[in-house]
């Protein structure tokens, strides 16, 4: 099987080369794709000796533009299975595995990672009893998203299945499309708990709102 681990960064250059040696170290067989979306910082730099395909965007577009310039590639190279993980050093390396197994046992198209599954995440508290149970909310009204974890950045899926997934927002709000869709074309899901490491409070309320406009923007024009 041909596993594709697809990392977006922006300006994260004092984590991204522990994240690459941590991905190698509990998953070699994978082939890594970074996509710098136009850091201004080394993020670049302190990869490049490192076996992975670099892709630098000119301007900074958003995660979900970078995550779609890495996935159309690695569809294009022949991917069976794709793998978003982040740069910032919040997922852990030796889950990847766990992430794939129902897809390489025929039990599912797609796999979203949760914290709220079994794991121990240390998630802010303003984040886990107020940002989180708004946002599970509103994908279940508006979206009927059924998941745990409505911000679920670390995913997995077939190279079948990304053409039933396919997104067009190109910041935050990509995560909520991906699952959307992912209920929208009946693919089979499954959620697998992760564990989350996180070094700043990350999304905040107003983040949340800037998603469901782009949301609803998005739907609106289509």
């Amino acid at each position: 099987m041909n596993i594709y681990i697809i990392i977006p960064a922006y300006n994260e250059e004092k984590s991204i080369r522990g994240v690459i040696k941590n991905i190698q170290n509990n998953f070699s067989e994978a082939r890594i794709i970074i996509v710098d979306d136009a850091s201004n910082d080394q993020t670049v730099t302190a990869t490049q000796d490192l076996p992975a395909v670099i892709f630098q965007h000119v301007v900074n577009r958003g995660q979900g533009a970078a995550l779609k310039t890495g996935t159309e590639y690695a569809i294009i190279k022949g991917a069976d299975i794709i793998v978003h993980f982040d740069a910032d050093g919040q997922f852990k390396a030796d889950e990847i595995k766990d992430m794939i197994a129902p897809i390489l046992n025929n039990e599912a198209d797609v796999v979203f990672g949760s914290r709220f599954f079994g794991k121990k995440s240390n998630i802010p508290w303003q984040k886990e009893k107020i940002i989180m149970p708004i946002a599970r909310a509103v994908n279940r009204l508006f979206f009927n998203v059924k998941l745990s974890d409505p911000q679920a950045g670390f995913r997995a899926f077939s190279a079948d299945a990304y053409n039933k997934l396919e997104w067009q927002q190109d910041r935050m709000a990509h995560c909520s499309e991906i699952m959307r869709n992912a209920f929208k074309n009946k693919l089979r899901i499954k959620e697998v708990p992760i564990t989350v490491v996180y070094h700043d409070f990350g999304q905040k309320f107003s983040g949340g709102f800037r998603i469901l406009k782009d949301i609803f923007i998005g739907r609106f024009i289509k």
